[in-house]
């Protein structure tokens, strides 16, 4: 056999030899008896689904009420669910209406209730789940914020790892006295960070 055909016969042996080593499972030290012989282990948890706000599907209809006068009714379930699984697992919900205010018909001045005269109020949650302090943004119809700027909803101030909140605010328009009779519609947008 010539030199180069065993040089590579020997190659080949030593590439199938690595092979075989490399698929080996790796293997523990060795340890005298009566000790202790670790073996280190890997496994990952998952947080797939993040940090996220779930509102009521509109048109929402909170009732009537005359000029000069106030309406009042609940929004129906917001729900915050973080899932982030977080040593830190803090978090505020905000609120405000969407610029423009609530108009009717053309959306002439007297056709629009602005956004100042309408107000929001979280309440209590409903329901929670996981560790931690839970703070309502406004706990009764006493601290109602109008939603012309962006307002606490709730927030999440202590606590780690999956958690949620649910809470059903109540929304109060306090009617302008020269506002015209319709239905007016707006948009009261929620957002979690």
């Amino acid at each position: 056999m010539s030199a180069s055909r065993l040089g590579l016969v020997c190659s080949g042996v030593a590439s199938l030899v690595a092979a075989m080593v490399a698929a080996l499972p790796a293997q523990a030290g060795t340890c005298p008896a009566s000790t202790t012989c670790p073996t280190t282990v890997n496994f990952t948890v998952n947080a797939p689904n993040g940090l996220t706000i779930n509102v009521p599907d509109g048109p929402v209809n909170i009732g009537s009420g005359a000029p000069g006068g106030q309406i009042s009714g609940q929004l129906g379930s917001v729900q915050v669910s973080d899932q982030r699984a977080a040593l830190s697992a803090t978090w505020v919900a905000s609120v405000i209406a969407a610029t423009g205010g609530f108009k009717t018909g053309g959306g002439t001045a007297p056709e629009t209730i602005p956004n100042t005269d309408v107000l929001y109020w979280s309440g209590a949650a409903t329901a929670t789940t996981g560790g931690g302090t839970f703070v309502p943004g406004q706990a009764n119809a006493a601290a109602a914020q109008s939603l012309d700027v962006s307002r606490t909803a709730f927030s999440k101030t202590t606590g780690s790892g999956v958690n949620s909140a649910t809470w059903n605010p109540t929304i109060v328009v306090n009617v302008p006295a020269g506002a015209v009779a319709g239905t007016y519609t707006g948009t009261v947008d929620h957002s979690v960070a």
